[in-house]
């Protein structure tokens, strides 16, 4: 490695960043800026600051981006729809660029020219931080150390730790790649590298309750949404940060959110995680419910086909392209009245609609009930279904001349 003077380091505290620390002091780098992003996971910030410190670190800044995170970048995917592949939440895809624009700063602050991040080269993140990076100052070097150094797993991190004797939260038994913020809780590797294990919920949660322990009585929940964003539980206006808390501790009495993905990776393999994702969970339902009585047909049906395009972007690290923009924007014109009150009912690991209300809602019991009505001509159909079928009989009548 070419010796640097000066390196911005992305920094957690955890097994990888805490190794990095070292690693770059020991190879000649002479001053490490670490910076720790806090979006809800850490619980002891004078801990953070003595180990950083004591690993090696010239200075260290923790930024409390909690609100932000969920504001602009959480509440920006919930509002989209999108899940990736279906299922995956993306709260580590919608983490990554927020960190990357702070490094940047941190960077021009602190007149630093190279970043460095602990990601592996067999992952997402790194694509998302250095595209990120690449999009605000592509004048910075980024510094991937896991393409190039000695080390090759993390049984060999474990190693270089205790040999070195840097302080560890983690056991090899025990030892889940983990992504924590509000937003989820993630964790890899170890039995759940094989597809034909079961996952040990009751060794492996650490937020939520495994369904079969959940509490015996169901719950029920109301969200209230304005223009797309949650804005308050049970009638009671929160902020971001506390609105999220207050589910994540209700969810996960309940058993909400808990998904065992196997994804496809950007970089071409797949890989199985589980994930815990309390309010994360309980949102993007309400919110589809909200939106299946305040969207048209047209527009949320186009809307269901673009959340995956969305989730596919954000995933793939391409927070800042033209095309997610230009998306944003399209999703801001569909959430402009979709604003309302949806009631949940929570029971091991359901979520339930009970109840939508809405000013802007579009269903009509007056055209949809099954009793009489006097606003819907139904004798109406048989001219609709004349036209509407038309293609169809045409078709037909070529098919039958021809003997197909």
């Amino acid at each position: 490695m070419k010796q640097y003077s000066k390196v911005v380091l992305a920094y957690s505290g955890g097994l990888d960043t805490s190794v990095l620390l070292h690693w770059l002091k020991a190879n000649g780098v002479a001053e490490v800026i670490c910076v720790a992003a806090d979006l809800g996971q850490i619980k002891d910030r004078a801990s953070l600051e003595k180990k950083a410190k004591m690993s090696g670190a010239a200075k260290l800044h923790v930024l409390d981006l909690k609100e932000t995170f969920l504001r602009d970048y959480a509440f920006a995917a919930l509002r989209a729809g999108a899940k990736y592949e279906g299922v995956y939440l993306l709260g580590t895809a919608t983490a990554r660029p927020l960190i990357a624009e702070k490094l940047v700063e941190i960077a021009h602050l602190e007149e630093a020219s190279v970043i460095c991040h602990g990601c592996t080269g067999k992952g997402n993140d790194q694509v998302r931080f250095e595209l990120m990076i690449n999009a605000l100052d592509p004048s910075l070097e980024v510094l991937a150390p896991w393409r190039f150094w000695e080390i090759r797993s993390r049984s060999q991190e474990i190693d270089y730790a205790e040999l070195h004797g840097i302080p560890l939260d983690v056991s090899r038994e025990d030892d889940y790649s983990k992504d924590e913020n509000l937003w989820h809780l993630s964790h890899e590797g170890l039995d759940l590298e094989s597809t034909e294990n079961e996952a040990d919920l009751d060794r492996m949660l650490e937020w939520s309750v495994p369904p079969w322990q959940a509490e015996s009585e169901p719950a029920y929940v109301s969200i209230t949404f304005e223009r797309g964003y949650p804005v308050a539980v049970d009638d009671e206006t929160f902020d971001p940060v506390s609105l999220v808390s207050t589910l994540n501790v209700l969810g996960s009495r309940h058993a909400i959110g808990i998904d065992d993905i196997v994804e496809n990776r950007l970089v071409g393999m797949k890989s199985r995680g589980v994930y815990e994702n309390p309010a994360g969970t309980i949102l993007y339902k309400a919110h589809q419910y909200l939106e299946s009585v305040t969207l048209d047909r047209d527009t949320y049906h186009y809307k269901q086909k673009l959340a995956l395009d969305y989730a596919s972007l954000v995933y793939n690290g391409q927070w800042m392209s033209t095309l997610k923009q230009a998306l944003d924007a399209f999703v801001d014109k569909t959430q402009e009245q979709v604003s309302g009150t949806v009631r949940l009912k929570l029971y091991r690991g359901n979520v339930l609609p009970a109840g939508i209300s809405s000013p802007y809602s579009l269903y009509s019991a007056g055209y949809a009930t099954f009793e009489e009505d006097d606003v819907y001509q139904q004798s109406d159909a048989t001219g609709f279904i004349h036209l509407y079928g038309l293609p169809i009989r045409i078709q037909a009548k070529m098919r039958q001349r021809n003997g197909l």
